[in-house]
Order: C-alpha cells, then structure tokens, then sequence
C-alpha cells in the first residue's frame, strides 16, 4: 500500500480542493447560461405574443361593426350594417341608392358614421328644414346657416362644429349635463375647448 507524507497528504488535499472548485466554478457557468437562454426564450415568447395580440387587436378594430338608420329620399330606408370608417356613401349605397328628389345639397356624403347614427335624407322641396337631437339632417357646414344649439345639440350635431370630434363632443354633453349653458362663452369650461378653438365655433353656436 502507497503511503504518503504529511506534506504530501496535504499538497494532494489542496490538489483535490482545487479540481473541485474548478469544476463547481464551470458547471455554475453553464447553468447561468443555460438560465440566460432559458430567460431569453421566454422573452421572445413574450414578444411574440404581445405581437400576435396586437395584430389581432388591429384586425378587430378594421373589422368593427356599426349600425346606422337611415330613412328620407333613399329607396331601402331602414336599418344599415356598416363598418367603423364607412361613410355616408356607404350608407346610402347600402340603402339602395338616392331618389331622384334627394337634396343633395343638404347631405356630406363624404362624412364618417359613427355606431347608433341616425341619417335623414330630406326631399328638394323640403323648405328650412331644420333636424332635432332625434333624427338629424346631415347638413354641409358650408351651405347650412342655422346654429347649434350647445344646451340641447345630439352628439352628431357636435362634431358638425370645425375641430370638435367625438371625444370634445362627448365632454360637452357630460359638462352640460351638470353644468347648463348660460352663455356661449360657458363653453370654454369644458376641458379641451381654449380660446382658439372658441374663436372658430362661436359664431356657429348658440344657447337659444
């Protein structure tokens, strides 16, 4: 039987110790690697899907549906399914077209719908026709001179006004529902609406 010396029993210990710290040392390397691969792919993973969601978000908003009615000078007057972003147009094509006696000078055909619209399409000899909160004539800006009455005005009626969307509208609507309109400049108060936005609406509406 080999035998050793104390000195040698000792340089082999250290010989030992030190292999062995060499190999925990590597395998500790490569399980951090394996650990960083790991992470990585649940990264891409985790992009991927947040990309698949939204791909898919997008492809339900272009393929979102709305429902509009349409009644007047059209020959299919009545309930209409549209897609979010059609038009008037679209609306009056899905109605089967315009009568002869449509007023096309009262009507935006190029105008975007919103869900739940209501479009009337008035006859030529309609005279001074003027809409209500419940059924609407969709009027050029350009060619109608009645005001819009901001204390009683539909949603619709609103975003006829120049800069006013459907998010400024609905805030005039929440405001007025708290708050009446006393005088035109009130609706300065409503967040959103400045002096200059002001300035370009306030000979377009009224309290009246």
């Amino acid at each position: 039987m080999v035998s050793f010396t104390k000195k040698e029993q000792i340089v082999i210990l250290i010989l030992v110790i030190c292999i062995i710290s060499i190999i925990s040392i590597k395998l500790i390397k490569s399980n951090d690697i394996k650990l960083d691969e790991v992470g990585q792919d649940i990264n891409d993973i985790e992009d991927e899907e947040n990309v698949n969601i939204s791909q898919k978000s997008t492809e339900e908003d272009k393929d979102k549906i709305i429902m509009v009615h349409i009644s007047g000078e059209v020959y299919k007057p009545g309930l209409v399914i549209l897609k979010e972003g059609d038009r008037i147009i679209d609306a009056v094509n899905a109605a089967g077209g315009l009568k002869e006696e449509a007023d096309l000078d009262r009507i935006n055909l190029a105008k975007k719908l919103v869900d739940e619209e209501k479009i009337y399409v008035p006859k030529k000899s309609e005279k001074n026709f003027v809409g209500n909160s419940q059924e609407n004539v969709i009027l050029n800006t350009s060619v109608s001179t009645n005001k819009i009455n901001i204390n009683n005005a539909s949603l619709n009626e609103l975003m006829e006004l120049p800069g006013i969307g459907k998010v400024l509208a609905g805030r005039i609507i929440e405001y007025r529902a708290k708050n009446r309109f006393n005088s035109i400049e009130d609706i300065k108060n409503v967040s959103g609406i400045g002096e200059k936005r002001f300035e370009a609406i306030k000979d377009l509406i009224t309290i009246d």
